[in-house]
């Protein structure tokens, strides 16, 4: 499931690529471009707003709807206008993660989608509050069954950790491009592919509820 309809992302494309025309235009009247490195800064805070407190009590051993509050940001330094896509991936310990050397995405599979269309050296932060709401333990492993991420609750099928350990969130970085009309994992930098993502760990513990009075 998307965080945004089908109709939202056309739209959202539709804006995009009229503000490349803007920025093209702007570009060629331009006597003296000046150089620049095209990047992008991509980033995950804790509750605090700092790269530290990522958990409740710094304690990345979840119970079953434990909140969970980060803030998730990207910088556009790419020189022009861009659009970008946040796609986040539920990991576990046999998951791949993203190749920097292929430029390829982490194997999970993709749980939902964060899209924006970002001027040059705009900043776009947003609150990422998520919760597991569903866990069972079925021989040895804790199966994740949903998560609720910003009031919004996914499904998960089929997706464990031995003893809970090593369940990870996987944000990857993707950009929009023009001459293939698709979003990619990465981008190009003045002739160099670069690719941005990040990874953050935790376990899950689901309590043995206390025996039945005799």
């Amino acid at each position: 499931m998307r965080l945004k309809s089908t109709q939202n992302k056309r739209t959202l494309i539709a804006i995009f690529i009229v503000l490349i025309v803007i920025a093209e235009t702007a570009a060629f009247v331009a006597t003296t471009p000046r150089p620049h490195e095209q990047f992008f800064q991509f980033y995950v805070l804790g509750s605090n707003g700092l790269a530290a407190d990522y958990y409740p009590q710094n304690n990345p051993n979840l119970h079953v709807a434990s909140p969970v509050s980060w803030y998730v940001g990207v910088t556009n330094f790419m020189g022009n206008v861009q659009l970008v896509e946040i796609r986040l991936k539920l990991g576990n310990e046999t998951t791949i993660p993203p190749n920097d050397t292929t430029d390829t995405p982490a194997s999970a599979p993709e749980l939902v989608a964060f899209d924006r269309a970002l001027m040059d050296n705009e900043t776009w932060e947003f609150p990422f509050v998520w919760s597991i709401t569903n866990a069972t333990t079925t021989a040895g492993s804790i199966r994740i069954l949903r998560i609720q991420i910003n009031n919004e609750t996914y499904q998960i099928s089929n997706w464990s950790a031995t003893d809970g350990y090593d369940f990870r969130l996987i944000l990857e970085l993707w950009a929009w491009q023009t001459n293939t009309d698709m979003f990619t994992f990465g981008w190009n930098s003045n002739g160099e592919y670069r690719t941005a993502w990040l990874q953050l760990w935790f376990n899950m513990t689901i309590s043995t509820p206390p025996p039945p009075p005799p």
